[in-house]
C-alpha cells in the first residue's frame, strides 16, 4: 500500500472546510487592524500606559485586549507609536501580544478547538503568549536602543527615554528635544483625506492589503494540512505524531515556514 495516495475529492472537501472556518476571522482581523491604523491616535495609547516601566511594559502586553492587531500589521503601527513617544520595551510587549491577546484569537481558538479541549487550550495560548511578550520586553528594557534598533529609527524617537509624547504632528519641526520624524511622502498625502469617508476608504484600503497578504499564506497552510489529512498514510506520520518532543520541534518548524495569521493558525494546528 502507498503511503501517499491523492484523491481530489477528499482533498477539495478537507482544504474547504478549514478555510471556510478560517476567513472569517481572518477577515474580522484585517478589519480591526484597519480600524486601529486609521482611527486610534498612536499618543492614546501612550496615555493608557502608567509612569511606572514594569507597570507600563504589564499593561502594554494586555493592550491587544483593546487594540488587536495581526503580525503583519504591529510592526508598521508600533514604528508610528514609537515616534510618539511610546517607550521601546512597550513597544515590543505590544508588539508581541496584540496578535496574540487579544478577544479575536480567543474566538478563533475556542472555535478551531471544538471537541478538543478549547478552554484550556485557549487560557494556555493567552497566558504563555502574555508571559513571552512581556519577558522579551523586560529584557529590551535593559538593552542600550543602538543594539534593538536601527539608528534611522533611533533618529525618530524623542531624546529622552521615557518622555511622554508630543501633540504635534509627526511632520512639525522638533521642540522639547523631540526629534523630528522622518514620514514618508506617501503617508503624508494620506493625511490629506479628511472626513468620515476618506478614513473609511484608508480602513478599507489597508484591511484589503492586510487581508491579501495573510490570506494567501493561510490557502497555503490550509493546503498543506488537507494533503496531510487526506493523501498521506497516517501510520507514516504515526512515530512522529506520539513522540511529544519531536511533534512540537517539527510543528514549530512548519509554522515558521507557513507564516500563518495568528487569528486562523489555530484552525490549522487543531486540524
Amino acid at each position: 500500500m502507498s503511503w501517499f495516495t491523492f484523491h481530489f475529492s477528499d482533498f477539495s472537501f478537507s482544504f474547504l472546510s478549514v478555510l471556510f472556518e478560517g476567513l472569517p476571522f481572518l477577515l474580522l482581523g484585517a478589519l480591526i487592524a484597519g480600524l486601529v491604523d486609521v482611527f486610534v491616535p498612536a499618543n492614546r495609547i501612550t496615555q493608557l500606559l502608567p509612569k511606572n516601566p514594569t507597570a507600563a511594559i504589564l499593561v502594554s502586553g494586555l493592550l491587544g485586549g483593546i487594540f488587536p492587531m495581526c503580525e503583519c500589521g504591529s510592526v508598521i503601527i508600533i514604528r508610528r507609536f514609537l515616534a510618539k513617544g511610546l517607550p521601546v520595551s512597550c513597544g515590543v510587549a505590544y508588539m508581541l501580544g496584540a496578535p496574540i491577546v487579544s478577544p479575536l484569537v480567543a474566538l478563533s481558538t475556542l472555535a478551531a478547538f471544538q471537541g478538543q479541549g478549547p478552554w484550556p487550550m485557549t487560557f494556555m495560548r493567552l497566558l504563555l503568549g502574555y508571559g513571552l511578550a512581556v519577558g522579551a520586553a523586560m529584557i529590551v528594557q535593559r538593552l542600550p536602543l543602538a543594539s534593538v534598533l536601527q539608528q534611522a529609527v533611533i533618529n525618530t524617537l524623542p531624546r529622552k527615554v521615557g518622555e511622554r509624547p508630543s501633540t504635534e504632528s509627526p511632520v512639525s519641526a522638533s521642540r522639547g528635544g523631540l526629534a523630528v520624524a522622518a514620514v514618508p511622502a506617501e503617508e503624508i498625502a494620506t493625511w490629506k483625506t479628511t472626513g468620515v469617508t476618506g478614513k473609511l476608504f484608508r480602513v478599507v484600503r489597508t484591511a484589503t492589503a492586510d487581508f491579501l497578504d495573510i490570506a494567501f499564506f493561510f490557502v497555503i497552510g490550509t493546503a498543506i494540512t488537507a494533503v496531510f489529512n487526506t493523501a498521506v498514510d497516517q501510520s507514516v506520520i504515526l512515530p512522529l505524531a506520539t513522540n511529544e518532543f519531536l511533534a512540537t520541534i517539527s510543528l514549530m518548524g512548519l509554522s515558521g515556514l507557513l507564516a500563518l495569521c495568528s487569528s486562523t493558525d489555530a484552525f490549522i494546528a487543531a486540524t
